[in-house]
């Protein structure tokens, strides 16, 4: 059977998952392109449903023939898209060490899927995601993962004593210098770039530290990244060397 209309009841349930309230009534999401059904799979993480290109053959078996133009019409994507996998979102009941990323106030989707990127990338054990975050599992956030969604640990925090490890708060030109802190059991919590983190947040922690630079500020997604290499580099831990894409 192939699907030749956008009207399709499927098709209009898969452009619903678009939004956050839907998303979160249903418990799934969506990840469009080979890449990341290529990682979803790769990562053992099965499709609920799945719609492809007719003839295209992605996705496996299970995947369901549709037309170009009606697929192109239900995705998030300008330029469409040639398939689109319907997943079921995973929450992990509390943040794990030895090395976690919260993420406070960060309500760009875009960075909040580049951080979870920057995790995989780097071994974060897990990424926190406190008052104020993006949806991770926005469309937005799952592209700019490119697959890492599928592979790091993500869980919802409402209070700094949920984190493992000591709490550095990192605060632009405050504290100390982020590459000084001892290395150990460690979750960095990032701020938004124009807000920061709260000062009762910083308050709370037990360390504050700052990356050097000579700009004034990084946005949530560089300094996260940059803060990542810092304590990887600092534990002595061996990855695989990280490529661009």
């Amino acid at each position: 059977m192939t699907i030749t209309s956008q009207h399709n009841p499927a098709l209009k349930q898969l452009r619903r998952l678009a939004r956050k309230h839907d998303r979160e009534r249903s418990g799934m999401f969506l990840a469009e392109g080979e890449d990341l059904i290529a990682a979803a799979e790769q990562a053992g993480w099965p499709a609920e449903e799945g719609y492809r290109v007719a003839g295209s053959e992605l996705g496996g078996k299970d995947f369901i023939d549709v037309e170009q133009t009606a697929l192109a019409a239900v995705s998030t994507l300008g330029s469409g898209t040639r398939v689109i996998g319907v997943y079921e979102q995973r929450w992990a009941e509390k943040p794990k060490g030895p090395l976690c990323v919260c993420l406070h106030g960060v309500s760009d989707p875009g960075n909040v899927g580049t951080v979870l990127r920057s995790a995989k990338a780097f071994g974060a054990s897990s990424v926190a995601l406190g008052p104020g975050c993006a949806d991770p599992y926005a469309p937005k956030a799952v592209r700019a993962s490119m697959g890492a969604i599928f592979d790091v640990e993500i869980a919802h925090v409402e209070s700094i004593a949920e984190l493992p490890g000591e709490r550095v708060a990192l605060v632009a030109h405050a504290g100390e210098p982020l590459g000084g802190l001892a290395p150990g059991p460690v979750t960095l919590l990032v701020g938004a770039e124009r807000e920061g983190l709260p000062a009762e947040v910083v308050a709370a922690c037990e360390r504050t530290a700052h990356i050097p630079i000579a700009a004034e500020s990084l946005n949530a997604a560089m300094a996260a990244t940059v803060a990542l290499y810092e304590m990887t580099r600092r534990s002595g831990r061996d990855h695989d060397t990280v490529t661009t894409k």
